[in-house]
């Protein structure tokens, strides 16, 4: 066994060890590799630290992981099946590099009383924060009506940046003031490696504005797709745009392979589309 810290080399298999992990289990569907190359990739990650993450090797497999989500004091922790007697050892790590003032939260699947135990031993216990995984099986082409004056487009992570970055600022309520928005750093996300662009869609208006987004993740070799991000900017929502994003983004990724999208939530929204609850997590804190 081997252990060493992460560099960029080793992202290729970090995502290897993340689809093995659900493989056989939905245990860690929270923590996907689309959702690691999200994280990577986003404008709000501080790359400075990512050599903090610790990987575990059997050879030149990757058998375990502490990866943060985006900022310190929330974490993964995994290993794959056979060396789950790395936990605590890993467990340890996390703790150890990656909390922040507040201490460290980890997410545990509320059926792996294995981990919990593991984590209740070194004083972690569950607190009332949670998440949910939502599933909608993708075993048909579903039928929507984009409204008049709108059209889809699949915008350019690195040329759409600023475009991109505006509407989420809009999407994710922090106002719809376009000089404040423009005080702000625009930062420039880490290209997506593996990411297909066809399965990120905006709604575009007249005026050449995007108004809605929605992006779906899709390996090939895998089954399923995960949704992140979607939002509307709020003049245009309540019209059936997000949906209309999401059930052409899940056509898409039906005619590639997947035959399941995930989507971490617990809002009503997504079930009014065909979501459905099946995975549910606690976050465990030693503070």
């Amino acid at each position: 066994m081997l252990f060493r810290v992460y560099s960029d080399i080793d992202f290729g298999r970090v995502c290897s060890f993340l689809i093995s992990i659900i493989k056989n289990t939905n245990t860690h569907i929270n923590w996907n590799w689309a959702r690691f190359q999200w994280m990577m990739g986003h404008t709000e990650t501080d790359y400075n630290h990512i050599d903090t993450i610790g990987l575990w090797f059997d050879g030149d497999k990757i058998v375990g992981a502490a990866i943060y989500d985006m900022y310190f004091g929330e974490a993964f922790i995994a290993a794959l099946p056979g060396y789950r007697h790395l936990l605590p050892e890993i467990a340890d790590y996390a703790y150890e590099n990656l909390k922040d003032e507040n201490g460290l939260g980890i997410a545990v699947n509320d059926r792996d009383d294995e981990l919990k135990a593991i984590l209740s031993d070194k004083d972690f216990a569950p607190v009332d924060q949670h998440e949910t995984i939502m599933q909608i099986d993708i075993d048909k082409e579903r039928e929507y009506v984009l409204p008049e004056g709108l059209k889809m487009v699949n915008p350019d992570p690195v040329k759409d940046n600023e475009a991109m970055q505006w509407l989420f600022w809009q999407g994710f309520d922090h106002g719809t003031d376009y000089e404040e928005f423009k005080k702000t750093e625009q930062k420039q996300g880490r290209e997506r490696k593996y990411l297909k662009k066809e399965l990120g869609i905006a709604a575009q208006n007249e005026k050449g504005e995007l108004v809605s987004f929605c992006c779906l993740w899709y390996m090939d070799g895998t089954d399923y797709a995960y949704v992140e991000p979607v939002c509307t900017i709020p003049s245009y929502r309540g019209k059936g745009i997000a949906r209309s994003l999401i059930y052409e983004a899940l056509n898409r990724a039906r005619e590639m392979g997947a035959d399941k999208a995930y989507v971490i939530s617990d809002n009503p929204f997504y079930e009014k589309l065909g979501f459905r609850k099946v995975e549910t997590y606690t976050f465990w804190w030693k503070r």
